[in-house]
């Protein structure tokens, strides 16, 4: 006789994926093994359990966020569920607008460049070593 296991727990990598923090539970994957999640402040494996309550730190990119775990989902589903999973904290509401803020302000990189090198530019870099 098959029994339905409900669970109030499911694999970050799978919770991170039903959250979509990520579009497919590989780069979840990916992203737990590089460093990018923490589980309470601690790095762990993708199969580690997550359940409600916990803190969860993901890194994309540039942004850091901090959430904690409203409820559990190991299935995909639209983006309104998806939001109802978890609770982004204040803190890193604030850090993440603040950084947004320093992004604006700041020089992209290369900005100073203005297409090719003249010869008078050529012959600098040729003096300090080159390409």
């Amino acid at each position: 006789m098959a029994t339905d296991r409900i669970s109030n727990r499911t694999r970050l990598d799978k919770w991170l994926w039903a959250a979509r923090f990520f579009k497919h539970r590989t780069a979840a994957t990916e992203a737990v093994d590089g460093g990018k999640v923490k589980l309470n402040g601690a790095a762990v494996k993708p199969a580690r359990e997550v359940k409600a309550g916990d803190r969860i730190d993901v890194t994309i990119g540039e942004d850091t966020r901090s959430v904690v775990v409203r409820a559990i989902a190991d299935k995909r589903g639209s983006a309104t569920v998806a939001q109802t999973l978890y609770e982004e904290t204040t803190e890193s509401i604030e850090q993440r607008e603040r950084a947004r803020e320093l992004r604006k302000f700041a020089a992209p990189p290369g900005a100073d460049l203005h297409g090719r090198p003249t010869k008078r530019d050529r012959r600098r870099i040729d003096r300090f070593g080159g390409y």
